[in-house]
C-alpha cells in the first residue's frame, strides 16, 4: 500500500480525534465523542498495519490481541473509584513506550550509519527512512529522540509515584529528599550537558546517564506534591504523556503521532492551568513540584463536631424548599451515587429545588464526579459548576456534603497558612443548614483539618455514605 492511503487515513483519524476531544467538553456530546475516538484509533492502527514498512503480521496481530484482552480485563475489573490511579498507570506506559522507542531509534541509527552507502539502498521501513537522512537531519533526529526519552522517563516514574499516592501505596504527604529543588535542578543541568555530549558524539553513555536523571526527576517531582493536589498532577502527567508521544512521532517520522501527541499535550497543559486557577496555585510551581506545603502553622480549630441522626436529617429535608448536594471522593469510595440519585428523584418529586455543586478538582480526577452522577442517571441540567452555583448558598435551605473535604473548607479563605489558602471553594457554610456525610472524624486524604465541621449550622451525619443515604431514603415519604 502506498503512502497516499496512509496519509489520507491519518488525516481522517486526526480529524476524528479533534472531534472527540471537542465533544468531551459537554456531557450531552461525550458519548458520541468517545465513539469518534474509537473509530479514529481503529483507522489509525489499520492504516499503520497495511502502510509502507509494514511487516511481522503474526507478531503484530498477536500483540494487538494481547493488548486488547488486557484492556478488556482491566476495564471490567476496575471500579470508578480506581479510575484516577488507572489513568496514572496508563500514562506510565506511554512514557515507557517513549523511552523504548527512543532507544530503538538510537540503536537503529547507529546500525544504519555503520553501513556503506551501497548497503543502505536495500533497507526498508524505518531503516530506509534513516538511510536517506543527511548529517543535519541525523543531528536533528538525535535531539528529537533525546527529548523523547527524557520526557518519557519523567512521565514514567512520575506516573508510577502518582499511581502509588492515589492507590494509598505511597504516602500522600509532600516529601522531598535533602536538597529539595537543588537536586532536581542538578539532574536537569546534567541532562542538558548530556544532550550536548550526545549531539556531538551520538554515543550510548550520555543517553543512558540522561535517562537515569530523568527517571529521578519524575520520581522526585511527584513525591514533592501533596495529596490535595493530585487532580492537577494527573492532568499534568497527561500533558507529559502527550508530548512524549509527539516526540516519538518526530523520531519515527509519523505525522499522526505528532498531531495526536500535540493534541493531548496541549489539552493536558490547558486543563492543568485551568485547575491551577481553580486551586489558586502557580502553574510554574505545579510544574516544579513546589506546592503542597504550608508557609506557617495552621490556624487552630475551635469547637466540637455535632452529630445528627437520620431522623433529624430527614426532617430537615422535609421542611426544606431548596437543597444543594456537594459530592466528593467519599461518595465514589462508598459507591453511593445510585442512592444519591434516588434521593434526588424523591426530593424533586416533592417539588423541591435540588441541584448539585461540582468543584473543578472534586475527587481525584477532573470530571470524576460528573461521570459518577451521569452513570447514576442524574439529569445534566441540575449538575452545576462552582462558578454557576456558589452565590446561591445563602438562599439555600439545606446543603448536603457527601465525602468532600478540601473543596468545602473555609480555611481556604480564613487561614493564610493553610495548604489550600486562596483556593476557591464551595461556600456551603453560608447555607441555612449543612449536613456532612462522613465515615468518621478524620481529616480525609489531604490531611487538612476542616473548620466547616465545627460550625454552628453544621451537623455531622456519620457512617458509610451508601448506607447513610439508603437509611435516609427509607425515612422520606
Amino acid at each position: 500500500m502506498d503512502y497516499g492511503f496512509t496519509t489520507a487515513a491519518y488525516v481522517v483519524a486526526a480529524v476524528l480525534f479533534i472531534l472527540s476531544l471537542g465533544g468531551l467538553s459537554g456531557q450531552e456530546s461525550a458519548k458520541r465523542a468517545v465513539w469518534y475516538g474509537i473509530v479514529g484509533m481503529g483507522l489509525a492502527v489499520f492504516a499503520t498495519l497495511i502502510g509502507p514498512g509494514s511487516g511481522l503480521w503474526l507478531l503484530s496481530l498477536l500483540l494487538i490481541a494481547a493488548g486488547g484482552a488486557i484492556g478488556v480485563m482491566v476495564a471490567t475489573r476496575v471500579q470508578m473509584t480506581e479510575m484516577p490511579q488507572l489513568v496514572a498507570a496508563m500514562h506510565s506506559l506511554v512514557g515507557l513506550a517513549a523511552v523504548f522507542v527512543g532507544y530503538n531509534a538510537h540503536i537503529e541509527l547507529g546500525r544504519v550509519l555503520a553501513m556503506s552507502p551501497e548497503t543502505r539502498h536495500g533497507l526498508e521501513g524505518f531503516a530506509a527512512l534513516l538511510a536517506h537522512k543527511d548529517p543535519v537531519e541525523v543531528n536533528i533526529l538525535r535531539v528529537e529522540l533525546f527529548l523523547g526519552v527524557f520526557i518519557g522517563a519523567v512521565t514514567f516514574t512520575g506516573s508510577v509515584i502518582a499511581y502509588g499516592k492515589l492507590a494509598g501505596k505511597v504516602t500522600s504527604a509532600a516529601t522531598k529528599l535533602p536538597g529539595g529543588h537543588l537536586l532536581n535542578a542538578a539532574a536537569a543541568g546534567l541532562s542538558v550537558l548530556c544532550l550536548i555530549w550526545y549531539f556531538n558524539t551520538g554515543g550510548f553513555f550520555p543517553l543512558f546517564i540522561m535517562t537515569l536523571c530523568a527517571l529521578f526527576i519524575g520520581y522526585h517531582l511527584i513525591m514533592g506534591i501533596g495529596g490535595a493536589d493530585m487532580p492537577v498532577v494527573v492532568s499534568m502527567l497527561n500533558s507529559y504523556s502527550g508530548w512524549a508521544a509527539a516526540a516519538i512521532g518526530f523520531s519515527l517520522g509519523n505525522d499522526l503521532l505528532i498531531v495526536v501527541g500535540a493534541l493531548v499535550g496541549s489539552s493536558g497543559a490547558i486543563l492543568s492551568y485551568i485547575m491551577c486557577k481553580a486551586m489558586n496555585r502557580s502553574f510554574i510551581s505545579v510544574i516544579l513540584g513546589g506546592f503542597g506545603t504550608t508557609g506557617g502553622p495552621a490556624m487552630e480549630v475551635e469547637g466540637e463536631q455535632v452529630a445528627i441522626d437520620v431522623d433529624g436529617v430527614a426532617q430537615a429535608l422535609e421542611d426544606a424548599d431548596s437543597v444543594i448536594i456537594i459530592p466528593g471522593y467519599g461518595m465514589a469510595v462508598a459507591q453511593a451515587q445510585q442512592n444519591v440519585a434516588e434521593l434526588t428523584r424523591k426530593l424533586r418529586a416533592q417539588g423541591k429545588n435540588v441541584r448539585f455543586a461540582i468543584h473543578p478538582v472534586a475527587g481525584r480526577l477532573p470530571g470524576h464526579m460528573n461521570v459518577l452522577l451521569a452513570e447514576a442517571k442524574v439529569p445534566y441540567d441540575i449538575v452545576l459548576e462552582m462558578d454557576e452555583i456558589n452565590e446561591d448558598f445563602p438562599e439555600t435551605d439545606v446543603a448536603i456534603v457527601i465525602g468532600s473535604n478540601d473543596i468545602v473548607n473555609p480555611a481556604a479563605q480564613d487561614d493564610p497558612n493553610s495548604p489550600i489558602a486562596g483556593m476557591p471553594v464551595l461556600e456551603v457554610w453560608k447555607a441555612k443548614q449543612v449536613f456532612v456525610s462522613k465515615r468518621g472524624q478524620g481529616t480525609g486524604y489531604s490531611g487538612i483539618e476542616n473548620p466547616l465541621f465545627y460550625k454552628e449550622n453544621t451537623r455531622m451525619y456519620y457512617g458509610d455514605a451508601k448506607d447513610s443515604i439508603g437509611a435516609l431514603l427509607n425515612k422520606l415519604g
